[in-house]
């Protein structure tokens, strides 16, 4: 419905709709019709283009369906200044996994299976989210230890310490020279 029709709970008194309020014999049939014609080419109009995009739309898209137990990847979304699943950069993966669907939330959504280091992401994901995950026996990844020098804190950090310098550069620019170092 129009806003006027939302906001006032009747028609807008425009020639649009005088054919329909009863009006048609104050202004004259002709005006009435030749605006009735109008609207109905209008409407056409309307629904051919969206036709048009609609058959533009389905091609480009593809149905994509996932069964409970299949593992999938997630798409890492690359926003600036947001980090999700603990990724951040552009040298980092665009898909994060592979996940376990633990169950279908109608035909759209997914809810997986994510490991306890990603208890604060929800585990519901839109299937455009989503990408198929295919076996493959070379791609079991084996857990190596940690370090355990004493240098390890109890957050997993480090602090690196340099051993020498290798190279040095200097880069010159107009008003100023700005050196490198190259460690080990």
């Amino acid at each position: 419905m129009a806003p006027y029709e939302a906001l006032y709970g009747r028609k807008c008194r425009s020639p649009l709709y005088w054919d329909e309020v009863g009006e048609k014999a104050l202004v004259g049939p002709e005006l009435v019709q030749m605006i009735v014609d109008k609207v109905k080419i209008v409407r056409q109009k309307l629904k051919a283009a969206q036709d048009r995009q609609k058959s533009w739309a389905d091609l480009k898209g593809r149905p994509v369906e996932f069964n409970v137990g299949e593992k999938v990847y997630v798409k890492v979304s690359p926003m600036r200044g947001v980090v999700r699943f603990s990724k951040a950069g552009k040298l980092n993966p665009r898909y994060v996994g592979p996940f376990e669907i633990l169950e279908k939330v109608g035909t759209l959504a997914c809810r997986l299976v994510l490991p306890p280091s990603m208890s604060r992401i929800r585990n519901m994901f839109h299937v455009s989210q989503l990408r198929r995950y295919i076996p493959d026996p070379s791609h079991v990844l084996e857990v190596e230890p940690l370090l355990t020098k004493g240098n390890l804190g109890e957050e997993l950090k480090y602090e690196e310490v340099p051993i020498r310098i290798v190279d040095t550069k200097e880069q010159v620019l107009r008003r100023r020279i700005i050196p490198y170092f190259k460690a080990q």
